[in-house]
């Protein structure tokens, strides 16, 4: 049975190196083909490395937060071994019983090593002078401190920020520090909409096999809106405005990662029940770290929907290079005018971000109304009128 490196597999192009983020299997674990064995956590996108056909890991070279280059050996596999090897293999690996230790016996006054002494800097003051003292065992204060802080103790926690995360940062202060962003705002009466979904949402999941929910009616809002104001579906590229004759709509998905936006490509050629479909799985992935670096890659506009969170208001940041962002919010029931009257409506705040370099005020705002008279009024957005 030969042994064979585990590598990193091909980078994307515009990806230099990778961390790796979780092992799967430790050594000595069986390994059946295809099987994930370790993931490598990108700027954009978690590479799976899976196992090119049965077989034992032997040894990891590449621990936990390792950073690594394409090619790089993360750890060494034994191809051809089977299940049944490793299970004889740990026969043989048997506890030994350990004699009691009686009861009579007093416990030894132990020496802190360097490493206890280090600890030790972070404990309160009488208790650090027991453990260096011989008095305390340091594990057992590790484990008290645990399972029961001490009141008055002040205790941090430091993190390394995830590959996504420090990507996230970068785009930010891209966005922030190279975009001239500007933010207007607006409210949406989505009566109509809670209406329709309300009449046709158990017929439309029947036959789509997809919920009907919010998120294509502003999709599609936004496209008939961006064919209407074309610059806002463009962007900058030197000196030159890029216009771009299609759309696609990025989606901001949270993760526990961090934030990613996977694209919906060309829009305005899907249906809704196609947008819904695809948001749903873009979620699922997303979540699971399955997305391609294509299915991020792109988008002329964005949309982000900080109300399944309970936002009421926000501004949100360009994606660059794109020259704008819609900001979606909760739904609340509020008192608006009616025909002369007061009454109870389901009303939703809209924000729209946008580079002051490429648009202007006037179109800025003009497309926001846009977009309030499509989802205020849906059937005229299915007659194109």
């Amino acid at each position: 049975m030969a042994i064979s490196n585990i590598k990193v597999p091909a980078l994307p192009e515009s990806i230099a190196d990778a961390t790796v983020a979780a092992w799967h299997k430790k050594p000595g674990d069986f390994v059946k083909r295809d099987e994930n064995i370790v993931d490598l956590e990108t700027d954009k996108v978690v590479l799976e490395v899976p196992a090119l056909e049965d077989g034992i890991l032997k040894e990891i070279l590449k621990p936990v937060g390792s950073t690594v280059l394409a090619s790089e050996i993360l750890g060494t596999f034994e191809a051809g071994a089977s299940n049944s090897q490793v299970d004889e293999s740990k026969k043989g690996d048997q506890p030994v019983a350990l004699a009691p230790t009686p009861i009579s016996e007093p416990t030894p006054l132990v020496t802190p090593t360097e490493t206890e002494t280090k600890s030790v800097q972070h404990l309160s003051p009488s208790v650090k002078r027991a453990v260096q003292e011989g008095r305390v065992n340091l594990e057992n204060v590790v484990h008290a401190k645990v399972s029961s802080v001490s009141v008055g103790q002040r205790i941090e926690k430091r993190v390394p920020m995830t590959r996504l995360r420090q990507r996230i940062a970068e785009r930010l202060l891209e966005a922030k520090n190279n975009t001239a962003m500007l933010t207007t705002f607006n409210e949406v009466n989505l009566q109509a909409v809670m209406d329709l979904r309300q009449k046709y949402k158990d017929v439309f999941e029947k036959k789509h096999g997809a919920r009907l929910g919010f998120m294509s009616f502003f999709t599609l809002a936004c496209v008939e809106a961006l064919k209407r104001f074309p610059t806002i579906n463009a962007s900058i590229d030197g000196t030159d405005v890029v216009y771009h004759n299609y759309f696609d709509i990025g989606m901001a998905i949270s993760t526990e990662r961090g934030l990613v936006v996977p694209i919906v490509r060309d829009a305005d050629h899907l249906s809704m029940a196609e947008i819904e479909l695809k948001i749903v799985d873009f979620a699922k992935r997303a979540r699971d770290g399955k997305l391609s670096l294509e299915e991020l890659t792109g988008g002329t506009f964005s949309i982000t929907n900080g109300g399944v969170f309970g936002s009421l208001l926000s501004t949100p940041i360009i994606n660059p290079p794109q020259s704008a962002i819609l900001g979606m919010h909760t739904i609340q029931q509020r008192p608006v005018a009616e025909n002369g009257q007061v009454v109870i409506r389901p009303m939703m705040y809209l924000a729209l971000s946008y580079d002051h370099r490429i648009v202007d005020g006037k179109e800025a705002i003009s497309f926001l109304v846009a977009i309030k008279e499509n989802l205020e009024y849906p059937s005229r957005q299915m007659l194109g009128i």
